[in-house]
């Protein structure tokens, strides 16, 4: 049976009213805009100062990385005395192309890739340097404002720098991925800023070390077995202290740049308990509670 012509007909009508008055809503719509358009520019070319300087205070917590979760931590930056530096010397950070991904190597998880290449699975500990960086930035002494830099240089010789009042991730895996991008990319910029939280810069380490100093390392083997707070005690409040710890898991590190080898307890200490005992010592020093 066919159609009626006028049915038909009288639809393509109606349809025609339907798209003639969406045809004057849209006109409508971008008049509407247009009008308002000037306005839009205006506020966007016109930048008020009370705005920049909202941003200037609350850049601490705006302020992460591209990966989300690494905030900016507020510390007291009006401490203008002599502070501490750490070096964190031979870490564990190396990256590799597992499968079909880049990957931080770590002796639990790339056991078997290590041992086709002929390299030793316990040599891999980049939570070494993990747990060192959550002892050095979770301090008092950092928070107090009183950390003036942190210097990372791996077994591979790539050296980078941490900013003092960045909030490493807790958790190893995201550690992980933090580092991995920072060794591809070779820096990482907190959002809506151009501050690098993290930056590969050039060696040697020695080139960012103020001029009044005293390097300090760290050995079990060192003849000079110190308490660590009579030690730190002794130096002049006019130095700046740099404390170079070791973040490999057997050995001990030997750099012509240190003045001064000591041992701080009669058994062999983590990374992160040697730190912690560190920075113990110069918070009963400046006082920091």
């Amino acid at each position: 049976m066919v159609r009626p012509y006028a049915i038909k007909g009288k639809k393509r009508k109606n349809r025609g009213e339907k798209y003639d008055k969406k045809e004057q809503e849209h006109e409508e719509q971008v008049e509407e805009e247009e009008e308002k358009e000037p306005a839009k520019r205006a506020a966007i070319e016109k930048p008020t100062e009370e705005v920049v300087g909202k941003e200037e205070e609350e850049g601490g917590e705006a302020g992460t990385d591209e990966l989300v979760g690494i905030p900016i931590v507020p510390s007291d930056k009006k401490n203008n005395k002599n502070g501490v530096i750490f070096v964190l010397e031979k870490a564990s950070l190396e990256v590799a192309k597992v499968g079909k991904s880049f990957q931080l190597l770590n002796s639990d998880d790339h056991a078997n890739f290590l041992r086709k290449n002929n390299k030793n699975p316990a040599d891999y500990r980049p939570d070494i340097t993990h747990q060192a960086l959550l002892s050095i930035l979770d301090s008092p002494v950092n928070k107090a404002g009183r950390l003036q830099a942190v210097y990372v240089r791996t077994e591979k010789g790539v050296l980078f720098e941490v900013k003092p009042h960045v909030r490493i991730p807790r958790t190893y895996k995201r550690f992980s991925g933090i580092m991995l991008q920072l060794l591809q990319k070779l820096n990482i910029t907190a959002v809506g800023k151009r501050e690098k939280l993290l930056r590969v810069i050039k060696n040697p380490v020695t080139n960012y070390f103020p001029v009044n100093s005293r390097k300090i390392g760290f050995s079990y083997s060192s003849d000079k077995l110190v308490k660590m707070r009579k030690y730190v005690d002794a130096v002049g409040d006019d130095v700046n202290i740099i404390f170079v710890v070791g973040e490999m898991a057997h050995g001990k590190i030997k750099l012509d740049y240190i003045d001064d080898f000591i041992a701080i307890s009669g058994y062999p200490l983590s990374a992160a308990m040697c730190i912690a005992r560190i920075t113990e010592a110069l918070a009963d020093k400046w006082s920091i509670l």
